[in-house]
Parts: C-alpha cells; sequence; structure tokens
C-alpha cells in the first residue's frame, strides 16, 4: 500500500459537478492537492475554483463523448504528473417492468461502464508518464455495492456497476506489472441529486460529505477496496452468501413491499 496522498498531488476527477463528486473536488482542495475536475456543467466547476484558483482546472466535458475525452487528454497531457483519476461520472435510471425498454439498461452501462473505460483510456498515458517518473499511480473507480443483490427495478444500474467493478478488478490484475494501483469504490445510499429522486426507503443513508470523508480515509491508507458503511455493506454480503432460492423469494418480497409503499404515497 501506498500512502501517495500524504503530500499534494494532482488528481483527475470525473463526476465533480454534483453529489459525491462535488463533495470529493472540496474535500481535495482542502487537503492541498491539485485538482483537474471535469464535469458536464460549467457552473459548478466555476464555483469549485474559487476554493483554490491555483490548485484548480477546470476540464468541461462528457465522458460518453470521444472529442470531450480527446480534449481533457490534452489537459491530462499538460498537468503532468498526474498520480491518480477517480472516475467517478456515473447515473442511475431504474425500470419499470410494466413498461420494459432496454434503452434503459443501454443508459446505465453507457454512461456508468462504456464512459469509465473511455476515462481509462484517456488517462492511462498520464499514469503511465507519472510511473516512468518513479511516482506512485492509482486509478480509483467508484462503483456501487447494490449490485451484490439482486433489487426490483435495478436491473440496468446493476448490471451496469457488476460490470464496472469487474472491469477495475481485471484492470488491477493487467496493471499490477506496471505499479499502477486499482482501488474500487462501493458505497451504499449516499444522499445526492440521483437519490434524492428515488422513491423507496434507503436504508443507511449518509451524506455526500460523509461518504467523501470515508473516501478519503481510505485513498490516505492505500486500500483497494473502499466500501462503505459497513453495515450495510456487511448485510448485503451475508445475503448474498445465501442459497439463491431463499436470494430470489426475499427479492420478490422486497419489490412487492417497495410496490405497495409507492402506491400508499400516491
Amino acid at each position: 500500500m501506498s500512502n501517495m496522498m500524504s503530500k499534494p498531488i494532482t488528481i483527475w476527477l470525473t463526476g465533480a459537478t454534483s453529489g459525491i463528486g462535488y463533495a470529493l473536488a472540496e474535500g481535495l482542495l482542502k487537503s492541498g492537492h491539485h485538482l483537474i475536475a471535469t464535469g458536464r456543467r460549467e457552473e459548478p466547476l466555476m464555483e469549485l475554483a474559487k476554493l483554490a484558483p491555483e490548485r484548480f482546472t477546470p476540464a468541461l466535458g462528457d465522458t460518453t463523448d470521444e472529442d470531450d475525452l480527446a480534449n481533457i487528454g490534452v489537459i491530462l497531457a499538460q498537468q503532468q504528473p498526474v498520480q491518480m483519476a477517480i472516475l467517478n461520472a456515473g447515473t442511475c435510471e431504474y425500470l419499470d417492468v410494466a413498461h420494459y425498454k432496454s434503452e434503459v439498461i443501454e443508459k446505465n452501462i453507457i454512461t456508468n461502464v462504456i464512459g469509465t473505460s473511455k476515462s481509462v483510456e484517456a488517462v492511462l498515458p498520464s499514469l503511465r508518464a507519472a510511473r516512468s517518473k518513479g511516482l506512485p499511480a492509482r486509478l480509483v473507480i467508484v462503483s456501487s455495492s447494490a449490485w451484490w443483490f439482486p433489487f426490483g427495478r435495478a436491473e440496468g444500474y446493476g448490471a451496469s456497476k457488476a460490470a464496472l467493478t469487474y472491469f477495475a478488478h481485471s484492470l488491477r490484475a493487467d496493471l499490477a506489472a506496471e505499479g499502477i494501483e486499482v482501488t474500487v469504490v462501493s458505497p451504499g445510499f449516499v444522499k445526492t441529486p440521483l437519490t434524492d429522486q428515488n422513491d423507496f426507503d434507503m436504508p443507511f443513508l449518509i451524506t455526500a460529505e460523509d461518504a467523501t470523508n470515508r473516501i478519503l480515509k481510505g485513498l490516505e491508507k492505500g486500500q483497494s477496496e473502499i466500501q462503505f458503511p459497513k453495515r450495510f455493506t456487511l448485510t448485503l454480503k451475508l445475503l448474498g452468501a445465501l442459497p439463491q432460492g431463499l436470494i430470489d423469494r426475499m427479492a420478490a418480497a422486497m419489490t412487492r413491499k417497495n410496490k405497495e409503499q409507492q402506491e400508499d404515497r400516491k
């Protein structure tokens, strides 16, 4: 494990304009790091710039757009050495099975998996350049703990995060020989503009600021897996270890209960 954050480094953060990303950007700037921040909205980036203009580089863009990422790649090259990339940009769209639309699955996959994979392509040259200078380098991929249990309506979101975690673990194996470390962040429910749209109970909900503190603490320790809150992630792991038939019955019962709650709220 490398304590590469014990002194200021240059970090690229995606999804920086809302939710966990915005809180992470604030935390990284307050910790003295130089931040290259990517998001699709210019106004939040300008707000972040006020915190430390001399240590902040805006990189406006959409991580699913190849032209945007090509431009961001130029910025990353200019700001070398970039020693860490926190790939946080993502979305969450739920499926209404009564009106099944495969585009819901597609939207989750494109943003969460394809966008992240394109971001890796954009930043790997910079991380490799850091390693060539003998500096530590780390790739951080923000996934989710949601895919550990088959929640109803989460077919698209859960599948995208399962794919993203497998992608990250495989990258960890492939990049080990180059000395580029890979961390997977698996949060539970975090209060963000995305989760504010949820119409179901969210156990152990934490704030974006709390999530940021847990992520930064894990990165400072050089952890390869950062999972929180522990009560939620441990519960999901225990549920996931049950026989599949029992998991299926529990998932179906939870889905029925959520539908009943949604009807009551109407």
